[in-house]
C-alpha cells in the first residue's frame, strides 16, 4: 500500500511522534511512503536550527535520519516555511536574509504537491493540526 502522510504539529508535539512512528510502521510493514508534506507549524520539524534539550527525543532530528535513510520525498509547505523563517539558500536570498536553515533532504514547495501525493497515494494520513 502507497501512503502520503501530511504533518501539521511542530517537532516537540506528540502527533509529531505519532507521525514519525506510523512512517517507521509503514516502512518496516514493506509499504511506500509517496511523500511527507509538512505543513503549519509542522515545518519546524525541516529547520537546521532546531536545538532539542538533551533529555528529550530529538523528533526533527530523527525525521531528517527516516528521510535520508529511505531516500523518502520529504516536501515543506513554503508559504508555511517563509511565515515561520524556515528557509533555503534561494529563498534566503530572494529575501535578503543573511542564512538559509532548510536541514539537507528537505524541498521547498506548494500545496499542489499535497494534492498530487494524495492522488499518487492510496491513503493520505494526517496528524496534528487544528
Amino acid at each position: 500500500m502507497k501512503f502520503a502522510i501530511a504533518l501539521f504539529a511542530p517537532a516537540h508535539a506528540p502527533s509529531s511522534r505519532r507521525a514519525l512512528r506510523f512512517a517507521e510502521a509503514v516502512l518496516d510493514g514493506g509499504h511506500e511512503i509517496t511523500r511527507l508534506f509538512f505543513y503549519q507549524d509542522g515545518v519546524h520539524s525541516a529547520s537546521a536550527n532546531v536545538v532539542t534539550p538533551q533529555d528529550e527525543p530529538d523528533i526533527a532530528r530523527d525525521w531528517a535520519n527516516l528521510l535520508a535513510k529511505h531516500q523518502l520525498d520529504g516536501v515543506v509547505c513554503i508559504a508555511a516555511a517563509l511565515r515561520r523563517g524556515v528557509i533555503n539558500q534561494e529563498e534566503a536570498e530572494r529575501y535578503g536574509r543573511v542564512a538559509a536553515n532548510l536541514a539537507p533532504g528537505w524541498e521547498l514547495s506548494g500545496l499542489g504537491q499535497l494534492h498530487e501525493a494524495a492522488q499518487m497515494a492510496d491513503r493520505l494520513i494526517c496528524f496534528g493540526g487544528n
